[in-house]
């Protein structure tokens, strides 16, 4: 299956999409309920206020929407956003250059924030906290340090690995967010909102198959549409019908469950050349010839949820189910 339809992070056509596809305020977001109904009550308060949001952490898997959010957050807020990432933030330079041109009151969203080198990450503990920067000039035991002010902010950090967060960085934000896993339902919603925009014609139960295979990720789901509607164009009359939908997505190799060639290789391989785990997720990685971040932030999250993988102190194991997804006993992993 190409890999443009599950990855890590966004690519090229995600971009050219999110231009019309993404919500720009919390009212055209479906999903998330709970964080939403308390993004209304920091925002409002905020607003009487008069004072910059508090600093926001938003987690949770690839392609869920944490990007999104921050950017409606910024919508409904009315503030300009600035957007970077941890791994773009190689030196403290590029940090204070970023936090020195901010204006009052705007927005920095840092994606993949897990991924600050830490002298980068200890330059920004006193911007969070007192929005001042420390800078040393000068090296050895001539070195001083500068104390500059820096206009009032809210920083968003967004992570698909809360757990790979420091604690002093983590609790330096006021509110964490986690997003979950869509539903069916909402990504029906999602679906027929983006086809809708698109200006691309489907019928319902069309939308009801691409729904089912979209791994409950709103990333996936446009994705699944484009192809969608391209094979729609091709081999049918420009209409996304239930029957065209599932003959485009067999031909990418999605199943029923959303799962792609690439998830198959991972349970096989647990399976088969593991006899069903427990595998360490390193090993894992170089058996599949596959970036162990990769595994962890893309695959492992939609197989942990359907309950085909199970992640354990020892190593990954297959479960029962991925067993029977596979069409093998359980009973091998006894041998």
């Amino acid at each position: 299956m190409p890999d443009a339809v599950i990855t890590k992070s966004e690519q090229n056509e995600d971009v050219v999409l999110d231009v019309s596809l993404r919500p720009k305020r919390l009212a055209e977001y479906v999903g998330q309920e709970q964080v939403k109904k308390n993004l209304v009550v920091f925002i409002q308060a905020s607003k009487k206020r008069q004072q910059p949001l508090e600093h926001v952490l938003i987690h949770g898997g690839a392609g869920l929407g944490k990007t999104t959010l921050a950017a409606v957050i910024a919508h409904e807020t009315g503030v300009p956003i600035r957007t970077t990432s941890g791994p773009a933030l190689e030196r403290t330079g590029d940090l204070a250059a970023i936090l020195t041109s901010l204006e009052d009151g705007e927005i920095l969203f840092v994606d993949e924030i897990h991924r600050l080198s830490p002298t980068v990450e200890e330059l920004l503990y006193p911007a969070m906290e007192d929005f001042v920067l420390d800078l040393v000039i000068g090296k050895g035991p001539g070195a001083q340090t500068v104390r500059l002010d820096l206009p009032k902010f809210t920083l968003i950090g967004a992570t698909t690995r809360i757990g790979a967060l420091s604690s002093p960085l983590r609790d330096r934000f006021g509110t964490s967010f986690h997003l979950d896993f869509y539903t069916e339902d909402e990504m029906a919603k999602i679906i027929s909102r983006s086809a809708k925009i698109l200006a691309v014609a489907i019928e319902p139960a069309g939308v009801t198959v691409i729904a089912g295979r979209a791994r409950r990720t709103p990333r996936v789901a446009n994705r699944l549409l484009k192809r969608c509607r391209d094979y729609a164009e091709v081999k049918g009359g420009g209409t996304i019908t239930a029957k065209l939908a599932t003959e485009a997505l067999e031909m990418l190799e999605v199943d029923q469950l959303g799962l792609d060639r690439r998830d198959r290789q991972i349970l096989t391989t647990i399976v088969d050349k593991f006899n069903g785990g427990p595998v360490g997720v390193e090993t894992l990685a170089t058996a599949l010839s596959e970036e162990r971040e990769t595994l962890e932030d893309v695959y492992e999250p939609y197989l942990v949820q359907i309950g085909f993988l199970d992640r354990t102190q020892r190593g990954r194991v297959a479960t029962p189910a991925a067993f029977e997804y596979l069409g093998k006993s359980a009973q091998k992993r006894l041998l």
